[in-house]
């Protein structure tokens, strides 16, 4: 059988010799813990930047020369030109994308309110919903597209919205920029 690690003599005399001695209090003891620093959204800091300047400037009231009809675009009032502007021309980051190929409307609706509301809750701000140009639906028209330009603009968290560059989809497909969560109000 193994020895305890002290004899009972042992804790006596220890004990007599740490008699007069007083605990430390808990505030007086160091803590080792590091907070972990949270990643700077640097992207994210310029863009709201931007829209501030933007938000400055004069406000929008004739669109763009050149739109043809059929093009998508919205912009909330309140909201200029400027941020439009530079939504049209791709100067955001896209930070999320929705494809709704093959959907049925009411999958699309809320497949979109879905997606929508998961951006909107991380500060996802701008965004690219693909919604197809109609080619294998009646009449080769596209139906989620006019569908889709209803959906965002009664959406409250949608600042504004364009149809995308040819690069990011073109006519099949809508930019989108939403709210910082920060500005959003939820119920």
């Amino acid at each position: 059988m193994p020895e305890p690690p002290f004899r009972p003599e042992d804790l006596y005399l220890f004990r007599q010799e740490v008699s007069d001695a007083v605990a430390l209090p808990p505030h007086n003891r160091k803590e080792h813990y590091r907070p972990r620093i949270k990643p700077l959204p640097l992207q994210r800091l310029r863009d709201e930047k931007q829209v501030l300047r933007d938000s400055l400037s004069d406000p929008w009231e004739i669109l763009d020369q050149g739109e043809t009809g059929e093009e998508l675009f919205f912009c909330r009032p309140g909201v200029t030109t400027a941020v439009l502007r530079k939504l049209k021309r791709g100067g955001w980051v896209i930070a999320a994308e929705l494809d709704l190929h093959g959907l049925r409307s009411d999958e699309a609706r809320i497949t979109l309110a879905s997606f929508l509301l998961h951006c909107v809750h991380n500060d996802l701000r701008c965004v690219r919903i693909i919604h197809g140009k109609g080619l294998r639906s009646k009449n080769r028209e596209p139906v989620l597209k006019h569908k889709l330009r209803h959906w965002l603009m009664q959406r409250e968290d949608v600042l504004a919205f364009c149809q995308a560059r040819p690069a990011d989809g073109g006519s099949g497909a809508v930019i989108v920029l939403l709210k910082s969560s920060t500005r959003v109000h939820h119920p």
